[in-house]
């Protein structure tokens, strides 16, 4: 009887290890993409540890220009899984946007956040890094991909009438200062 306990606790001890090398890998992962993000920025992106909790961001995309987003700032939150970076991050638009790949509730419908290599369709790569990945999603802001769309009224008026698309946009956008982030 007594062997049963230490080899349960032996095996406890084997998950809970592999379990903290795994996670010392993703905060040492992380902290490399935040000082690469600090030491060489890219306009118009940023992305902070949003506490204690490195493996939660809120990140921060100005709208690209010569887009119906041009002049806009977006806040967003990124949350890194415990098997970063072979896992895409969690991202959502935390900024109201009206967008053919973002539905209503912040969802992003772009492939490199899918988890591909299983047979899934996905183009997550662990070569990506959050730099990346909010750069693809500013991307998308002026080229959507309407064949894949969250929000089908946003793909259709895209295609149909830009002036029209860029008065949604507006109307849906609100400042980061006017809204609490952790709230939505």
């Amino acid at each position: 009887m007594s062997s049963t306990p230490s080899t349960t606790q032996g095996t406890k001890s084997a998950g809970s290890s592999a379990r903290s090398a795994a996670n010392g890998n993703v905060i040492k992962r992380l902290q490399s993409e935040l000082m690469a993000m600090m030491t060489s920025p890219t306009p118009g992106l940023s992305a902070f540890p949003s506490g204690s909790d490195i493996t939660k961001w809120n990140a921060t995309i100005t709208g690209p220009t010569d887009t119906p987003y041009a002049g806009l700032t977006f806040k967003l939150t990124v949350s890194f899984p415990s098997n970063y970076p072979y896992a895409p991050p969690d991202v959502m638009f935390k900024t109201p946007i009206y967008h053919p790949n973002v539905d209503m509730a912040g969802r992003i419908c772009l492939d490199i956040l899918k988890k591909g290599g299983d047979g899934s369709e996905g183009a997550w790569s662990a070569v990506l890094n959050t730099g990346s990945v909010l750069l693809s999603i500013q991307s998308l802001l002026g080229e959507p991909n309407n064949a894949s769309p969250l929000n089908g009224e946003a793909a259709l008026l895209w295609d149909r009438d830009q002036a029209e698309y860029k008065k949604k946009v507006v109307a849906r956008h609100q400042e980061p200062a006017e809204m609490d982030v952790d709230a939505a």
